[in-house]
């Protein structure tokens, strides 16, 4: 696919490049849609609103001393505390819809394979951050309560404000649906290629340091609810572990680049087909290498070359045809026929670019000087071209 046609590919829902105002009149609609969402929830909250206070209350209530109850110390709070529990809940509740709506904005960006990962995180993501709500209030909660109102001393009557208390279960309610993400966060980390589970295992450790630490910032400042915050993480760490490993054995090595719905380079001979490109002698290039060893020790699964090996598949090429061009003839320049070392040697120069912009995280300026590749390169060229492109989309 040229640059050309790559940017003519407009709104179309196939995954092209879109001018920039209609980027941000979409992200417009988008947020207006959240904010609408999230006001028709409200306002069918609100004349509930000191009822969902009084259920959220509920486990402090049931702890406190035989005589006391909860007070409003601010002019204002009765009416302030249960009006900003019921927006929070509101977003609570709308979360589902607002996600599909940032879903929605930026899925005709992301490649067919990318959506299929994208789908089940978003939505395991959001069952984890409600389990970690209920956890905080069905299992910490009492806990935490029932130890406040056992070491309160002698003389102090416990009467908790209802402001200060949304604030601290609100905390708490955030601390957990963060901390439940663990899982979604370590197969992220795996899928990416940044790191794999035995690393994640070696680094046992220091993950069980770092959740007692996160758990000592993340909660108030007592021992029961740090420890009931730091061992679920520990086991969600270890449910990441566990289930990115066998994402890690069905995640594809390399092939065919997976291209955009609509769109993409169409794969050149020996590329992607599950055979190994043959090498020429004396040189050539090789659009994938076969993985040794392993879980991934099966006929057809090969993986890109890295960038020292491109660099010696492009000397090869370069070695090659100075060989060829001392052995052969020197041939009379024909009127208006250009000779074909310079253009080669600019195709090689692109490739070159290519590979140092995207050693500068510039992905588009590379993957544009990569088109230009296909389009105007040798067939040697455009297989590598393609080999990179497929590392691009891997990255």
């Amino acid at each position: 696919m040229t640059p050309q046609h790559h940017q003519d590919q407009t709104d179309d829902g196939l995954g092209g490049e879109q001018p920039f105002m209609s980027h941000l009149v979409e992200l417009r609609d988008r947020l207006l849609r959240m904010v609408i969402a999230i006001a028709v929830v409200f306002l069918l909250l609100f004349p509930f609103a000191n009822e969902i206070y009084t259920f959220v209350a509920e486990p402090i209530r049931a702890q406190l001393p035989e005589g006391s109850q909860m007070i409003a110390t601010q002019v204002a709070s009765p009416f302030l505390t249960p009006f900003k529990l019921a927006l929070v809940v509101a977003v609570f509740v709308a979360m589902p819809y607002l996600l599909y709506q940032f879903w929605a904005f930026v899925a005709p960006g992301l490649y067919t394979h990318e959506k299929r990962l994208a789908l089940p995180l978003v939505s395991s993501s959001i069952v984890l951050f409600y389990l970690g709500m209920a956890f905080a209030y069905f299992v910490v909660f009492p806990l935490v309560f029932r130890f406040f109102t056992a070491v309160t001393p002698d003389g102090v009557a416990q009467m908790p404000d209802i402001a200060f208390y949304l604030e601290f279960v609100l905390k708490l309610f955030f601390a957990f649906g963060i901390a439940f993400e663990i899982p979604i966060a370590t197969i992220l980390l795996v899928a990416v290629g940044a790191t794999t589970p035995k690393a994640l295992a070696q680094k046992r450790p220091y993950v069980i340091v770092g959740v007692f630490v996160a758990g000592m910032l993340l909660t108030p400042p007592d021992v029961i609810s740090q420890t009931l915050l730091a061992i679920p993480m520990w086991l969600l760490f270890e449910a990441g572990i566990f289930f990115s490993r066998w994402f890690e054995h069905r995640r594809p090595a390399g092939g065919a680049s997976p291209s955009p719905e609509g769109g993409g380079s169409a794969p050149g001979p020996g590329y992607g087909s599950g055979r190994p490109t043959p090498v020429a002698p004396g040189g050539g290039t090789e659009v994938g290498r076969e993985i040794d060893g392993g879980d991934l020790d099966e006929p057809g699964r090969y993986r890109p070359m890295t960038d020292a090996e491109m660099e010696a598949e492009l000397d090869a090429i370069e070695a090659e045809e100075a060989a060829d061009a001392e052995a052969a003839p020197p041939k009379p320049a024909s009127p208006g026929v250009a000779a074909t070392n310079p253009a080669q040697a600019r195709i090689e120069e692109l490739i070159r670019s290519a590979n140092e912009r995207r050693a500068d995280g510039d992905m588009a300026s590379a993957r544009t000087l990569l088109y230009l590749v296909l389009e105007e390169g040798d067939a040697d060229q455009r297989r590598v071209a393609r080999n990179i492109l497929a590392d691009l989309d891997r990255d």
